[in-house]
């Protein structure tokens, strides 16, 4: 898609500070960080939404899942926890409309969030 701005991170043409780099998966530090350590998973291939993902290609989903507990262990939180947050849909707060799983770690994680 030419106007979505993941997408154009995983081109080259918007540049991003990339953890982890697979065939299918891209993971880059979130550029508004909430927590010390925050970084985003993406599928290569653009989906709008988590649930779309999960329709169209459950494997790919299952590599967005993985590569997000490989960041976890990369950043070294995978010990003292870590939370994996996809938003769907603009009510719960996705601005960005192409699935990505927050990793989230490195500090004390409230509950409930938001």
């Amino acid at each position: 898609m030419t106007d979505c701005l993941f997408c154009k991170i995983i081109s080259g043409d918007v540049p991003a500070k990339v953890v982890r780099d697979s065939a299918r998966v891209l993971a880059f530090r979130d550029i508004n960080p909430q927590a010390p350590t925050h970084v985003l998973v993406i599928p290569k291939d653009h989906h709008p939404t988590a649930a779309e993902l999960a329709a169209a290609d459950p494997p790919l989903l299952a590599e967005v899942l993985g590569e997000a507990h490989r960041v976890a262990v990369d950043e070294g939180i995978d010990g003292t926890g870590y939370r994996i947050v996809f938003n769907t849909g603009a009510q719960a707060g996705q601005t960005v409309f192409h699935v990505h799983a927050h990793v989230l770690g490195g500090r004390g994680l409230n509950w409930p969030p938001g």
